[in-house]
């Protein structure tokens, strides 16, 4: 496996990888409504905008194939965080096939490697309920549940609950 720096070329593989995700790993804790509505986002996000704006957007790649992604913001988003952390984790997704392989944990840990060169001390996130323990597992501590809407890119009144998480680096 190799974590690399993503490139515009990846957007469609990123796209793929981020809906297997949500459509494999979301029913563990979310209902079909809600995992339908989550889905739906992947479909109108600009991915090669992310890439090219996000301060860190990596890819995993397994045999010339990316199968997982992870992105860090050293700006947190205009989130309503209960905690005031220096950069935001914005997402770490893994294709389910190769799930509990030690890639998303590879990706996180690159991630956490360029927010302690950029000398950040606190990262914070906003973990999907099924991804909870993934981000514990990496020491972040739970500092509460918000209310989300799905597919932010799409209106689709269908919300569910999201958990704020923080680390001390």
């Amino acid at each position: 496996m190799r974590i690399r720096d993503a490139t515009p070329a990846d957007a469609e593989a990123v796209r793929r990888v981020h809906a297997d995700s949500i459509e494999g790993l979301g029913p563990e804790a979310y209902s079909q409504e809600q995992v339908e509505a989550w889905a739906l986002g992947c479909e109108s996000a600009d991915y090669d905008a992310a890439i090219r704006q996000t301060d860190a957007f990596l890819v995993a790649e397994r045999d010339g194939e990316v199968v997982g992604f992870g992105s860090l913001d050293l700006e947190p988003s205009e989130q309503d965080y209960e905690s005031s952390p220096d950069a935001e984790i914005t997402g770490v997704y893994v294709h389910p096939s190769v799930v509990r392989e030690g890639v998303g944990t590879a990706l996180y840990g690159k991630l956490e490697e360029r927010a302690r060169v950029a000398d950040v001390d606190t990262l914070g996130l906003l973990a999907s309920r099924n991804a909870v323990s993934f981000y514990e597992a990496m020491g972040y501590e739970r500092v509460a549940e918000h209310d989300h809407e799905f597919s932010s890119h799409e209106s689709t009144g269908v919300t569910g609950t999201v958990v704020e998480l923080a680390v001390d680096l």
